[in-house]
């Protein structure tokens, strides 16, 4: 029986893409150490899908850093029902806080800190919003 050529054999075999196509479209949460990187990996394999942090935290920031605009009055704001639509910040800030609460006690404390510090500076910019203290969740109500 004559042999078959290699291209038949690989053509065959199912495509493997490399890392070249699994390309972050978010950019990875800086001043977290490895450890806390490797737990936030190991929580999105078991219970959410991989890069969800690095999306929330994303558009969190994205928030406390972008235009005082897109802090929206809560009583003139208009949002869909689909929470992943991303029109509702809210959304990102909820994942966030349910990874905080996932995550080993020194992990969280790390990516907690820097939550915090975008809490407070989505705070001191928008007037409208009244937060008694960072463990108010204050982002269900008033974004």
């Amino acid at each position: 029986m004559p042999r078959r050529r290699p291209s038949a054999v690989r053509d065959a075999l199912p495509v493997r893409l490399t890392r070249h196509y699994f390309r972050h479209p978010y950019p990875p949460i800086n001043r977290l150490s490895g450890a806390c990187k490797a737990h936030i990996r190991r929580l999105e394999h078991m219970r959410f899908w991989p890069g969800t942090t690095e999306k929330a935290f994303w558009h969190w920031a994205a928030l406390a850093h972008g235009p005082l605009k897109r802090i929206a009055d809560p009583f003139t704001s208009t949002r869909c029902e689909t929470p992943e639509c991303g029109c509702d910040p809210g959304y990102f800030r909820d994942h966030l806080e349910e990874v905080m609460h996932a995550l080993p006690k020194k992990s969280a404390r790390e990516l907690r800190k820097l939550v915090w510090d975008l809490d407070s500076k989505i705070l001191r910019r928008a007037k409208v919003i009244r937060a008694h203290s960072p463990d108010v969740l204050w982002w269900r109500d008033q974004l």
